[in-house]
């Protein structure tokens, strides 16, 4: 015979075709793996989370703190002001830490509140019983600030939180920034504070730090500086308006991973009583998430003690301010 030999038939296709079967059957697969690399992960990251918090310096403060008793929860928090972290020369001349900023903050099933207490408040402190500023108490221990915020503003104190300004600005970073609006430019030479437009500005650390620290903040407004009026009341707003929305930019956040960098970037300089646990602190980050804290404002009237120009609380106001907090 001639001619070539006879062709096989092709063996049958299936009737959806062969590739289609082997993508499902990869599908499949990745079905069945996704959910344990998810676990591993997010299990990775709830270790990474402990170890960072198991290196956060915490205290006893058993003696002074009391006990939460009902739903509502009052933290004192902390800015110190450790000059060998931005004056390592000492040209300040002021050596070791101080008080910069404190804050109480009221947590309830209902929101949260944050008040700020001057820092030149003139008030009783606790260990020696004689009278002057509010942050000199903090110059012998988070004990005696604690005990004299309670003695003169009759206020409860849950928890304590500390944090050095050089974490601060880490937090910051961490987070990629936060927005603050500025109706005009602004600068404060002592600060370092330098906003030249008006308008929504994403401030990294820096200068985030310098904003929170202004105590002569000047705007621009028609080509003429302005130096702000209201001095330290000024000054207060602004720590809370910048912690209000640092706060609530954490606290949104989704992504484990940079909760833990917030976490991770604060630890070096963050200091917490010893009875704020793991799980409490990540419900305090969730609960200030879901909220928009309100601000209030201590009122104060400004006079002299001997050669020192102080603030005293104005009366009756203040104390209907304070009854919220307690």
């Amino acid at each position: 015979p001639t001619g070539p030999p006879p062709r096989r038939p092709a063996p049958p296709r299936p009737p959806d075709g062969g590739a289609p079967r082997r993508r499902r059957r990869g599908r499949a697969k990745w079905l069945l793996v996704l959910p344990v690399l998810l676990v591993m992960a997010l299990m990775g990251t709830f270790l990474w989370a402990r170890s960072t918090y198991s290196k956060i310096e915490k205290i006893d403060l058993s003696a002074v703190l009391d006990p939460v008793t009902g739903d509502a929860t009052n933290y004192l928090l902390v800015g110190s002001d450790s000059r060998s972290e931005f004056d390592p020369e000492g040209e300040s001349g002021v050596q070791g830490t101080r008080s910069d900023t404190i804050i109480l903050l009221r947590i309830t099933p209902e929101g949260a509140a944050m008040m700020s207490i001057p820092r030149d408040l003139w008030v009783e402190v606790a260990d020696t019983g004689e009278m002057g500023r509010i942050n000199g108490a903090y110059n012998r221990g988070p004990a005696n600030l604690v005990q004299t915020v309670k003695n003169n503003l009759d206020v409860p104190v849950n928890h304590y939180m500390e944090v050095g300004f050089g974490s601060f600005v880490g937090l910051v970073d961490a987070i990629g920034g936060v927005t603050i609006n500025f109706p005009n430019p602004v600068f404060d030479p002592g600060s370092g504070l330098n906003v030249p437009t008006a308008g929504d500005v994403t401030l990294d650390g820096q200068q985030a730090l310098a904003y929170a620290r202004a105590r002569n903040y000047t705007e621009i407004i028609d080509g003429q500086e302005v130096k702000e009026p209201t001095a330290d009341l000024g000054r207060q707003q602004r720590q809370q308006n910048f912690l209000r929305t640092a706060m609530h930019e954490v606290g949104a956040t989704r992504n484990p991973v940079t909760l833990v960098r917030v976490a991770d970037a604060m630890s070096s300089e963050l200091i917490v009583d010893d009875g704020l646990g793991f799980w409490e602190a990540m419900s305090l980050i969730r609960k200030l998430g879901g909220s928009d804290p309100l601000t209030v404002v201590l009122p104060t009237e400004g006079v002299r003690r001997g050669q020192a120009a102080v603030l005293i609380l104005d009366q009756p106001e203040a104390e209907q301010v304070l009854a919220a907090f307690r």
